[in-house]
């Protein structure tokens, strides 16, 4: 069955389709009798305005594109949860896109936004797609970065920005182990092309040496995955001397040290200790104590991008400084 159309709504209540408009856009410009009319004619034909029409008068689709890296991660859908919540109140919907931690893949989705219209964009960006970015910030598009910064390179923009304390969070677990006296410590890092896991990694760095600890710890780049936990494990254990402390810098990451520790009969702590940058649920289910780990704020993190978006979109604050916001960290413990 075919969509009914304006102008059969016009000829419907006979109206001219410039009244139809006037009455769908509640203008006061319309006789009692006119809106009734057109009301009983929509009703009875079941007419649907043009989503797309209304938006290329307004010149506003109300959809907002957020990339994130891995749509799975309960970390990135808490951000888009508290994105969705507060810009919902305002009318909009969001357009959600995984890049799976892949710079082509971004790339063909931040087209893909563009093309579709969308009023502003949400980026945890892969890396490699600076350039891209910051083009189109300046083409007018409101764009908001959430935990990852853009790579350095020539022509860099600032761009608004909100994301965690990266290094101080890592110190903070880096030291804390190492308070409690392990000095061979290993690391499951992120892809060092990423921002945050060169800061991350940066933070241990830091506390090792304030300890005075020159030797590089055991290091493994993973990818933020379960599997690469998995895999940092095993190449750890690989070694003449494992580290006897794991410093996971992701918790998808952590739960998969933990499930390969487990599986090799290790105890957490007694064999090897375990700080990760984000809670694991499931570290309470395998029953590891003392296993430390940074208290993120992924959904106020998602607050606060949404309330700076609508701000831009309602070109508050127009000739304002980027918004830079970067959450600090508690450290806490599964006792």
């Amino acid at each position: 069955m075919l969509k009914a159309t304006i102008k059969e709504v016009a000829a419907e209540a006979k109206v001219s389709t410039a009244t139809v408009s006037r009455v769908l856009n509640n203008s006061l410009k319309v006789s009692d009798d006119a809106r009734q009319r057109v009301s009983a004619a929509i009703a009875k034909l079941n007419y649907e305005p043009s989503a797309i029409a209304r938006s290329l008068k307004q010149d506003r689709t109300y959809m907002i594109g957020i990339i994130v890296p891995d749509i799975t991660n309960p970390y990135f859908m808490e951000i888009s949860k508290g994105i969705e919540d507060t810009v919902g109140l305002n009318g909009f919907q969001l357009m959600f896109c995984s890049s799976d931690e892949n710079s082509d893949k971004e790339s063909r989705l931040l087209q893909l936004l563009n093309e579709k219209r969308v009023d502003a964009v949400v980026v945890a960006t892969a890396g490699g797609n600076g350039s891209k970015i910051e083009s189109m910030s300046v083409s007018g598009l409101p764009v908001v970065l959430i935990d990852r910064r853009l790579e350095k390179h020539d022509g860099h923009t600032q761009l608004d920005l909100i994301a965690e304390d990266n290094s101080e969070g890592a110190y903070m677990l880096a030291n804390r182990l190492l308070e409690d006296g392990h000095t061979a410590l290993g690391v499951v890092n992120g892809p060092s092309w990423v921002s945050t896991g060169r800061e991350r990694y940066d933070g241990v760095r830091r506390a090792m040496r304030e300890w005075g600890i020159e030797h590089p710890p055991h290091v493994y780049n993973g990818d933020f995955s379960v599997e690469g936990g998995i895999r940092a494990v095993r190449s750890f254990w690989q070694a003449a001397c494992p580290p006897t402390a794991i410093v996971s810098l992701n918790n998808r990451m952590t739960f998969g040290v933990l499930l390969e520790l487990i599986k090799r009969g290790l105890r957490i702590p007694s064999d090897v200790a375990i700080a990760s940058f984000g809670e694991v649920e499931a570290g309470r289910l395998l029953k590891c104590p003392k296993l430390y780990y940074i208290d993120q704020q992924p959904y106020d993190m998602g607050k606060r991008a949404g309330e700076l978006l609508l701000s831009r979109l309602n070109k508050l604050n127009e000739n304002a400084y980027p918004h830079l916001e970067i959450f600090s960290h508690q450290i806490k413990c599964i006792l």
